[in-house]
């Protein structure tokens, strides 16, 4: 496979990957319905740098050491599901409140940038990222092509495509902003994102390899 069609294909095959409902998507849609498309941009921009950071140490080979180290997989495994259940029991606590006020009952403290470092965190702790980084990007790497470049040329693609989704999410969402900051769908919002947070986070925490 030549360069512009190792391209094609990882943008193609990456896109996909991208619009699939997933932990990113649930808690970028959550903070833009809830808290407004600003703070869910702040999400989506601590989630890309989170994936440029998993798909640089990748590029560089540090990735390769935690595919390679159950021990350092395990220790990162571990503090990821703590972080993520703790997210999803906030939101879980705020969606069985009797009364919902959207900033008083947010996961997050209160502060411009708490949400990007909500998104940041949610990725760098996730080794699952990193574990996938070092198993498909060298996928679409050509023969002959140097691979730290090109696999961070991927990783630039990856970000920038997950970048445009989550803008046109948060821009679809703002028609019906003013429905969904009622305080009963506020928690109905918090309490699927919330066990979907969950979910995944005691899925991470049991995970054997």
């Amino acid at each position: 496979m030549d360069t512009p069609h190792a391209i094609a294909a990882f943008t193609l095959a990456a896109g996909l990957l991208t619009v699939t409902p997933g932990l990113d998507t649930a808690l970028v849609l959550r903070t833009t319905a809830v808290e407004g498309p600003r703070r869910g941009m702040q999400a989506a921009f601590g989630i890309a740098l989170g994936c440029l950071v998993w798909g640089t140490a990748a590029s560089v080979g540090l990735g390769a050491l935690l595919a390679a180290s159950r021990f350092a997989y395990d220790v990162l495994r571990v503090a990821g599901a703590l972080y993520i259940l703790w997210l999803g029991g906030r939101m879980l606590v705020a969606a069985f409140r009797k009364t919902a006020v959207a900033e008083a009952e947010a996961p997050a403290p209160r502060g411009a940038g708490s949400w990007f470092w909500r998104g940041f965190l949610t990725n760098l702790l996730n080794p699952k990222i990193g574990v996938f980084y070092v198993t498909f990007l060298p996928l679409f790497v050509p023969v002959g092509a140097n691979v730290a470049a090109f696999s961070l040329l991927l990783t630039a693609i990856h970000v920038a495509e997950g970048t445009a989704w989550f803008w046109l999410l948060t821009t679809a969402l703002k028609p019906l902003a003013d429905w969904i900051r009622n305080g009963r769908v506020t928690r109905v919002l918090d309490g699927i994102t919330g066990g979907v947070l969950l979910a995944f986070g005691v899925g991470l925490f049991l995970e054997r390899r």
